[in-house]
């Protein structure tokens, strides 16, 4: 079997240096197992992703030394696959619509007794819309803003109970899934959850290795490919390059961008050897003038 995985960003924003290590993770796995490594552009949230970043990405990662097959695959072209996953979803009767508005939820959330927790503490859905009756469904649908909902009970009673999931070495792990979550957005009508798994199996991805900070999605990427009846790829989380003081590095927050190390003339092979052998894991320069910087990672 062709081993395949894939870097998969979002055009939102300028990569960072923390997307470079993600994406040579993945480069240096493909080359240690003979695998294919594909390029795909997640730009599915027309609100938020931009062209001139995608174009942004391909220059940053040919600096890197990067290179991939073509065609990349652009999520904003492949709209008719997600649109028949999410009608065979419909079919199944494992999607609802929800009219919850986040305040709506939160006021939900703090009128019931013990408010339901994720691990991360964030409010989870507490299920408001999943038991509205099909009139009540159809009415509101006319003239109410609406996203479609996993109803995740019902979803593993025809997906199994036992559900599980396989890492890098073999190990599996149950798919747990905390609330029910969105399948199409109203904004962008489909949910990263939804267009990743069929990317996924469209591009017959073996391997598909992230950030641990994705491991929670992973059970519901299986139980959506269970339904779907798509392929079950092995899954690897990689630790996470942070800032100096143990934070997550993000584009919002501004961090160190790969096109301001390029043009302050970083060498990308010094930039390789730092992030492939960084201990502890994270980017000390946050803070940093340009010329320590260079000090390290210059021409």
């Amino acid at each position: 079997m062709q081993y395949r995985t894939r870097f998969a960003p979002s055009p939102s924003g300028l990569l960072h240096v923390g997307n470079a290590y993600s994406a040579l993770y993945c480069a240096r796995w493909a080359e240690q197992h003979q695998a294919e490594l594909l390029l795909r552009i997640e730009d599915i949230d027309h609100t938020r992703c931009r062209a001139e970043f995608a174009e942004h990405i391909i220059t940053d990662l040919h600096w890197l030394g990067l290179s991939w097959p073509q065609p990349v695959r652009y999520q904003s072209q492949c709209l008719a696959a997600y649109q028949e996953a999410l009608l065979e979803l419909k079919n199944m009767a494992v999607v609802y619509p929800c009219f919850c508005t986040r305040k709506d939820i939160q006021q939900e959330i703090n009128r019931m007794p013990s408010a339901p927790q994720a691990e991360s503490s964030a409010p989870i859905y507490p299920g408001t819309c999943r038991n509205l009756d099909f009139n009540q469904q159809q009415q509101r649908m006319k003239h109410e803003p609406y996203a479609w909902r996993l109803d995740v009970q019902k979803a593993l009673t025809k997906a199994g109970e036992n559900l599980s999931w396989q890492d890098g070495s073999g190990k599996r792990y149950p798919a747990q899934i905390d609330h029910d979550i969105v399948i199409g957005r109203k904004d962008i009508s489909f949910s990263y959850h939804l267009s990743v798994v069929v990317d996924d199996a469209e591009q017959h991805i073996s391997h598909i290795i992230r950030g641990e900070d994705l491991r929670d999605s992973t059970g519901i990427h299986r139980l959506l490919q269970e339904l779907l009846q798509k392929p079950e790829p092995v899954y690897i989380h990689h630790a996470l390059l942070c800032e100096a003081n143990g934070s997550k590095l993000s584009k919002r927050d501004g961090s160190v961008s790969l096109q301001s190390l390029r043009l302050m003339g970083v060498d990308a092979q010094k930039l390789h050897a730092f992030l492939n052998h960084a201990t502890p894991l994270s980017w000390p320069f946050t803070q940093a003038r340009a010329a320590d910087i260079l000090d390290i990672l210059g021409n």
